[in-house]
């Protein structure tokens, strides 16, 4: 783990102490009320440098994920996290891909 982070990880401030990961972590840097619509340059500027860890060997800067949002506004939460699960899946943050672009749900 990098020592340049402004903040641990693991601690209160990256994921409340527990292993959270990556979308639980960013979704509560916003308040789904308030925040929204929401600026990607803006949220980029002020959280930019903080860490998101994506499982439980790496970590990497929310700047780093943001990379591969090309959205410049989120009208609603849904939004941003359906941008930031596909920029997750496209610069490889995850390990596990389902199979094609729009992977069937399994039936129960």
């Amino acid at each position: 783990m990098s020592s340049d982070w402004p903040h641990d990880p693991d601690g209160e401030e990256g994921s409340e102490g527990m292993r959270k990961y990556d979308m639980a972590i960013i979704a509560k840097k916003v308040d789904e009320e308030e925040d929204f619509p929401l600026e990607r340059d803006e949220f980029v500027a002020e959280y930019g440098d903080d860490p998101i860890r994506v499982n439980y060997q790496r970590v990497v800067s929310l700047s780093d994920i943001f990379e591969y949002v090309d959205q410049a506004e989120f009208e609603t939460i849904m939004d941003m996290h359906k941008a930031v699960g596909a920029a997750m899946r496209e610069g490889d943050f995850w390990e596990y891909h389902p199979k094609g672009a729009n992977p069937e749900k399994k039936r129960a």
